[in-house]
């Protein structure tokens, strides 16, 4: 999160120290302790990332307190299924003496919205979403970036509104690699065989042979070399025009949910070759460590 471009964490030290005297004066009632500011996880910043790429309007600075009043809910639906949203359902402006009011009735139709969409929304309720309820928001969260991943597939395949099922996606996945003389495979998207990074690379080369330069491809053995062939099959996957949300530490970690999008987001990609390429050369991604 950040409060005039400063992170949260960062601007609460600042206060303190820029306003001490203000404190000392006021006496300890006001008061902020660093080790109780909770941090932006990072499922949390992927989640934040991807509303911000969709061009949401706030922007999504901290996920719990912006989404409170349901209208970026309510905007991630318009993308995902287009009508879908009764505007005139939704309040926009807020009033100081039916302000609460409002947002909770905003969020209960963002979760009436949500069954429609056939999510697993037991026990979520439009007031949990208002109050910020960490385990329930991402709850929600998650299957709206589901949902709209599998969307685009969706229309990729011109499925209709049917969207693909985890077994369609897994069983794509490996009759591409097999097609494209392959050893590779998948089981699920658990599969640990993924925590490589080389089953990411070698569909991407089934896609779009050639891309992906095998001499910068490490045999996986070690966390270092997993780590180096995620951010290297992420960055061939962008620049074929794949819309990978993951990070590297999904595919290395193994993470169910995020390793979903990036073989959907690939499949999209071979459905749709025309997909804009980036213009930027293909290299392994590198962090500030020099890793």
């Amino acid at each position: 999160m950040k409060l005039n471009g400063i992170p949260y964490l960062g601007w609460i030290r600042e206060f303190q120290n820029s306003n001490s005297s203000f404190l000392r004066v006021f006496g300890t009632s006001i008061s902020f302790s660093v080790e109780d500011v909770v941090e932006e996880t990072r499922e949390e910043k992927t989640y934040r990332n991807w509303m911000n790429s969709m061009g949401v309007d706030p922007y999504v600075n901290w996920l719990y307190g912006d989404l409170q009043n349901g209208v970026v809910i309510f905007q991630l639906y318009d993308i995902i299924r287009p009508g879908m949203v009764t505007w005139k359902r939704v309040v926009r402006q807020f009033h100081k003496l039916r302000g609460m009011m409002d947002q909770i009735q905003n969020c209960n139709y963002a979760v009436e919205l949500g069954k429609q969409l056939r999510f697993s929304l037991v026990g979520i309720q439009g007031k949990d979403i208002y109050d910020g309820n960490q385990t329930l928001t991402l709850a929600l969260v998650w299957q709206l970036m589901r949902a709209y991943t599998l969307s685009v597939l969706a229309k990729c395949i011109q499925s209709g509104d049917s969207l693909p099922a985890d077994k369609d996606i897994v069983a794509w996945v490996n009759e591409k690699l097999t097609s494209s003389g392959k050893s590779s495979s998948i089981k699920s998207f658990q599969d640990p065989a993924i925590s490589t990074g080389k089953v990411v690379l070698d569909l991407i080369d089934a896609i779009k042979p050639n891309v992906v330069d095998q001499s910068l491809v490490k045999g996986g053995a070690t966390n270092e070399e997993k780590m180096s062939n995620a951010k290297y099959a992420i960055t061939c996957g962008r620049k074929i025009g794949a819309k990978i949300y993951a990070l590297p530490e999904d595919i290395v970690e193994v993470k169910p949910k995020m390793v979903l999008t990036v073989f959907a987001c690939l499949m999209a990609r071979d459905y749709l070759p025309d997909m804009k390429e980036a213009s930027a050369p293909v290299g392994p991604m590198i962090n500030h460590n020099g890793h």
